[in-house]
């Protein structure tokens, strides 16, 4: 059984999500503490949390954050607030995906059930801690990619894009394919973020001695070659 944990201090909201989610076989808790939410989390120990922006003492962003430091467990954000800047935030700090209020709660469980599946179930990359590729090692538990004795961390993002190229060498991969791989709905970035990381992915390469090895195929995606592995 997967458990959920919501962080919205809103009761009437909180218990009406909790009877909806909970009829499908999840166990919820609500959070208590909003001075403590990084403490209650770590006991609770969720497998997924919803998050609203709007809290007590500090918002919702500050609180990703701060569970960003100590898990990668998902975060899914809940709000009334649907700014572009909003979403931007989220992102930054850590959310996998963003939700406005008032939304349909069989929306609200297909996105719940597809995270799940994708970091735990059936598309999950597995129980392997490392993917080799030549003398490139991806560490999963890490974030970490190393070659030829040079290493560099990378961001949840940047190692979830990177990994996904790697499973597809030689193979062209649509951005609308990245996209679903990375956050799921393709509405809550704009349509540069996506540029960026592959940017910030192949700077990271480069630092460890892999140059060139992503390509952009214009109006069709990118492409992770292998001709620095030989």
């Amino acid at each position: 059984m997967y458990s959920i944990m919501l962080i919205e201090d809103d009761r009437k909201i909180t218990e009406l999500i909790k009877v909806h989610v909970e009829r499908y076989g999840y166990k919820m808790y609500l959070a208590d503490d909003f001075s403590d939410i990084k403490n209650e989390f770590a006991q609770n120990k969720p497998d997924l949390v919803l998050m609203d922006i709007n809290l007590p003492f500090f918002d919702g962003f500050y609180w990703c954050s701060a569970i960003r430091s100590i898990s990668k467990v998902p975060i899914i954000f809940i709000s009334a607030r649907d700014s572009d800047m909003d979403q931007v935030m989220a992102i930054e700090n850590g959310g996998d995906d963003f939700i406005t209020k008032p939304f349909s709660y069989d929306v609200l469980l297909a996105k719940i059930k597809g995270i799940l599946r994708r970091v735990y179930g059936s598309y999950a990359s597995g129980d392997n801690e490392y993917v080799r590729l030549g003398d490139l090692v991806l560490y999963s538990d890490k974030n970490i990619i190393e070659f030829r004795n040079k290493s560099t961390e990378m961001s949840k993002t940047e190692f979830a894009l990177l990994y996904h190229l790697v499973k597809n060498i030689n193979k062209i991969v649509s951005r609308d394919e990245l996209l679903e791989v990375l956050w799921s709905d393709t509405e809550f970035i704009d349509d540069n973020t996506l540029s960026v990381n592959v940017t910030r992915v192949r700077k990271k390469l480069e630092s460890i001695g892999i140059n060139d090895a992503i390509t952009t195929k214009r109006g069709q995606g990118y492409i992770l070659t292998d001709n620095w592995t030989k």
